[in-house]
């Protein structure tokens, strides 16, 4: 049976995706490596402990029990984790029974005996490991740090909280608003996708944990939320211009896009800072910005144009006059996309460069405003972005 301890152990995993529903939407790449890996080295103990009549040591058991830490972490309920490991011992039960000659029953009997005092010790370990994780989880300094967080973005008094939570209260904050994608897990039909979405903020709030040496402040969902980095006034530019680093690298942790807002304040400022960050990264997205860190700086003009004011709103309607004509609207967004260039425009919108002028002339006409001019690009630009911007869903 040692021998074949690697069908055995695919064996195994086969019956967890046909019996247990859970573990047949856990991501394949999961399934194939880490509990692939977690079954063999079960069998290997197990036959160990046949063999030499001995207990597990705690060395054998502590991958057993990082395997159970992992799961909690997880979310996977503990009874579909024991289910996983009564099932192994069944499998592996009835191919030694199978395995057995007739004159072999004496040692078939002793070794049922053995196998429920392996998994007595076995799931006694999984469940005390598992229980641990979940308190941890949700233990004191990760809700201490939370609560300091949310005191922080709402102005609160911090400095009792950032004791409590094993920080000294910062002068300020650079704060990253993240948009995160869907990974691919996510999308596949095969898998359960709120594991899979957990298991996607896991990677990223151990990247970040790893990349901020424990000092981030996240307050983060599989779909973003808020980061505050503690730093200096005097840091903070420096720490500004690292962000786009620290957000690829958080995309590649979750393996899937990441956009980021960031901005910075001081202590007090925190709120203020939070909400340019996520004003950021909304025009960042409604723009199509892919994976990066973008300042107010990158989103000037859209952040201007979209505040209201009655500017604004007079503005907006410059173009009313071309709402008949659909078509005007569309040939001057070309022309501004193709940055004046009227053949490449022309070729865009599949026209005659001739058509193009004319519809251009038609624009002025009915605005008053013609593209030829520096005042005419500059209104009928910063129209064309409220206009685009307002329309996003």
């Amino acid at each position: 049976m040692q021998s074949r301890t690697d069908v055995l152990a695919r064996r195994m995993l086969d019956a967890f995706i046909e019996q247990i529903p859970l573990y047949g939407h856990l991501p394949r790449e999961q399934l194939e490596g880490e509990i692939l890996d977690i079954l063999r080295h079960n069998l290997r103990i197990f036959f160990s402990f046949l063999e030499e009549g001995r207990e597990p040591s705690d060395y054998e058991m502590a991958t057993i029990r990082a395997s159970a830490a992992r799961r909690a972490e997880e979310r996977i309920p503990l009874d579909a984790v024991l289910t996983a490991y009564h099932l192994g011992a069944l499998i592996g039960w009835s191919a030694l029974r199978e395995e057995a000659e007739p004159d072999e029953a004496a040692e078939v009997l002793d070794i049922a005996e053995r196998v429920l005092l392996y998994m007595q010790a076995v799931t006694s370990a999984v469940a005390e490991a598992y229980v641990e994780e979940r308190q941890a989880i949700y233990g004191e300094e990760r809700d201490a740090r939370r609560t300091l967080a949310e005191a922080l973005l709402s102005g609160m008094s911090v400095k009792g909280m950032a004791e409590r939570a094993g920080h000294e209260p910062a002068p300020a904050y650079v704060v990253i608003a993240l948009e995160i994608g869907t990974s691919p897990d996510e999308t596949d039909v095969g898998v359960e996708g709120a594991v899979a979405s957990r298991r996607k903020l896991r990677r990223l709030e151990g990247e970040l944990e790893a990349r901020t040496a424990g000092q981030a402040l996240p307050m983060l969902t599989p779909a973003g939320g808020i980061v505050l980095l503690a730093t200096l006034p005097e840091d903070c530019v420096e720490v500004v211009a690292s962000s786009p680093k620290l957000v690829d690298a958080l995309s590649a942790a979750a393996g899937a896009e990441v956009v980021a807002g960031v901005s910075w304040r001081e202590t007090a400022e925190v709120p203020a800072g939070a909400d340019e960050a996520r004003e950021v990264v909304r025009l960042a997205v409604e723009q199509g910005r892919r994976t990066g860190a973008y300042t107010l700086d990158d989103v000037l003009l859209e952040f201007l144009l979209t505040r209201p004011s009655q500017a604004a709103e007079r503005l907006e309607r410059v173009l009313d006059p071309l709402a008949d004509g659909p078509e005007l609207i569309a040939t001057l967004e070309g022309y501004f996309a193709a940055d004046f260039d009227r053949r490449r425009a022309a070729a865009n919108l599949h026209i005659h460069p001739n058509t193009l002028d004319y519809r251009l002339r038609r624009v002025s006409e009915l605005t008053g405003l013609a593209v030829g001019t520096a005042k005419g690009v500059q209104v009928l630009g910063a129209a064309l972005t409220i206009r685009r911007m307002r329309s996003e869903p």
